[in-house]
């Protein structure tokens, strides 16, 4: 063997050897252990890849968990206006939605839940549409009641989670209580506080009765001649039954 001499230049091996020491040495004082893949992890819960920008874990940022959950909630409409309650699984609303099942749990719970948030959103349009009927002329009410009611069944857009509300709560005790939890409070009993009357709820409820069967054999069973008959020929109909629910004698 023969030794190295000065003129050799100097030991490129050593060199890296006290380099790798080195990074080992900066990553245990920075708290940020150094892992076979190039990463490290620090305590503040960031990942340093090795090109050195950081990687930080835990929930998705505020504008992802955003669409997250809006693509969520379209997706459980769907599944519910498609399978009905009972059928309708976290699972498949995650599979439609292209995310883990773990991500409904944590933006929703259970299942109930989704359901309740999802009705929640479809049924945004009848709350809104609820002030509208209470302003006015009180004998004008039943008239406003049933064109607002038949014209969110008759629009495509509101029609589809309607019918995935209707199917579910037909079907389902647990769905049907969440929809009576939100159209009870939401919406018959703003409308009875108008009326002026001591039975005012029940007649609030047979008032919506009337207009969900008739939603129902229009819509949902479509059974003929009402499922083609005229929108406004159905209001001409059957407001003045309505009318005479909330102020009839």
């Amino acid at each position: 063997m023969t030794g190295r001499t000065a003129s050799d230049g100097p030991d490129v091996s050593a060199r890296d050897d006290d380099a790798a020491h080195g990074d080992d040495a900066s990553a245990r004082s920075n708290g940020t252990p150094a892992r076979s893949d190039g990463t490290s992890t620090r305590s503040d819960g960031t990942s340093t890849r090795s090109d050195g920008t950081a990687r930080r874990r835990g929930r998705p940022p505020r504008t992802e968990s955003a669409g997250t959950r809006d693509r969520i909630l379209d997706a459980a409409r769907e599944e519910f206006s498609a399978r009905g309650y009972e059928k309708t699984s976290v699972r498949g609303i995650a599979k439609s939605a292209g995310v883990d099942s773990a991500l409904v749990h944590h933006y929703f719970g259970t299942k109930e839940q989704v359901f309740e948030a999802a009705v929640e959103v479809a049924f945004a349009p009848v709350l809104t549409a609820r002030d509208t009927v209470l302003d006015g002329p009180l004998d004008e009410v039943g008239e406003r009641m049933t064109r607002m009611i038949i014209g969110l069944w008759e629009s495509p857009v509101t029609r589809a989670p309607l019918l995935a509300i209707v199917r579910s709560a037909v079907n389902n005790e647990i769905a049907a209580g969440v929809f009576r939890r939100l159209i009870a409070s939401q919406l018959l009993r703003r409308i009875a506080g108008q009326l002026g009357v001591p039975d005012a709820e029940l007649r609030a409820e047979l008032a919506a009765a009337q207009l969900v069967g008739v939603a129902m054999i229009r819509y949902v069973i479509k059974v003929e001649p009402l499922a083609s008959a005229d929108a406004e020929q159905i209001v001409e109909r059957v407001a003045p039954v309505v009318q005479g629910h909330l102020t009839g004698g």
